[in-house]
């Protein structure tokens, strides 16, 4: 006796339906193994894995960190693969732009591939140059070279005349985790990378305008700041006295200044050191220097937006790295004999 047709029509769909299911699932899980984020080449998270941790865990912080799009895909796909029990502990650095599979991969193999450093607030390029060849991370020449010639794109990034170097400045101080053998070009583009996300952050170009200055002119304030600076509460007061010279258009007089055209850190500058022939002498110079003399932090780059009204025009360092601030020439004059001699 034959099968009612009715009973074949339903196994049919019942069998399509179920088919039609499983192709969406796979074709799901597909799509949440891929990157977190494809387009973002240079953001990284730095991941701590400890010992006996299960696959769940792990998909659980990567999943915080937005490294992954999915936790379930990334424990089924460790599963199916029989991989949940071979996930090593340890340091992990994993880019936004990596597959769930690649990060399993990684972690499976152990690849624990990044190198740690950081960059002070206010070291200049060659200072950050010397710091990385130090750590071995990169050869100071290439890295010195690239900041100069290399392409990067972004568009705060303009060429003004008479700077030293072009990326002064904007290669943001902070702690890095950068890949083994990573190329120099491949160390700017993640400090250019952090200080654009900085700037974007801190709404600092429209904050820069609010105060009349261009970015590179804030942060080449911000830079002096940092330099000259040795406390918190300075910082704006520093950063007012600077403001204050510049719209009375008189030197800035910034010793700093005079450290950074020097190419060299003296523990005293003498009369001749501040006759030296530099567009970035601001004893001999009205206005703003062509650009930073160095990376400031986000302290200094705030103290520039952040005005404190004040009148003081002069200040003087004490002995204990302070300054004592005047609003007259004859203040200061008295604040240099009570603490210069």
């Amino acid at each position: 006796m034959s099968k009612n047709p009715n009973y074949k029509k339903a196994a049919f769909y019942f069998i399509l339906v179920i088919f039609v299911l499983l192709i969406s699932f796979y074709s799901l899980i597909n799509n949440l193994l891929l990157p977190a984020d494809p387009s973002d080449k240079t953001g990284h998270v730095q991941i701590t894995i400890p010992s006996n941790t299960t696959s769940a865990s792990i998909a659980k912080s990567l999943s915080e960190n937005k490294l992954i799009k999915s936790s379930f895909a990334f424990v089924l796909y460790t599963r199916l693969k029989g991989l949940d029990s071979r996930l090593k502990a340890g340091d992990y650095l994993f880019r936004f732009n990596q597959s769930t599979p690649e990060i399993i991969n990684q972690i499976v193999a152990g690849k624990e591939t990044y190198h740690k450093v950081t960059i002070p607030e206010g070291y200049n390029i060659k200072q950050i140059a010397e710091l990385l060849s130090n750590e071995k991370i990169i050869n100071k020449e290439a890295f010195y070279s690239e900041t100069n010639s290399g392409t990067f794109d972004y568009d705060f990034l303009t060429d003004y005349p008479d700077v030293q170097n072009k990326l002064e400045g904007y290669l943001f101080p902070d702690t890095y985790y950068f890949s083994k053998g990573v190329s120099a070009h491949g160390v700017i583009e993640l400090m250019l990378h952090r200080f654009a996300e900085k700037i974007k952050t801190l709404n600092y170009i429209q904050k820069a305008q609010k105060e009349g200055f261009t970015l590179h002119q804030a942060l080449t304030i911000a830079s002096m700041v940092e330099k000259e600076a040795r406390s918190a509460e300075e910082r704006p007061i520093i950063a007012g006295v600077i403001k204050n010279r510049l719209r009375r258009n008189m030197p800035l007089q910034v010793d700093a200044t005079i450290q950074f055209a020097l190419g060299r850190q003296e523990p005293k500058l003498y009369y001749k050191d501040l006759e030296i022939d530099s567009p970035y002498n601001t004893y001999r110079n009205n206005g703003f220097p062509p650009g930073p003399i160095a990376s400031p932090g986000e302290a200094s780059l705030l103290a520039v937006v952040s005005p404190i009204k004040t009148d003081y025009l002069y200040y003087v360092a004490k002995s204990d790295g302070t300054h004592a601030f005047a609003k007259t020439l004859q203040e200061h004059i008295a604040n240099v004999n009570k603490y210069q001699h």
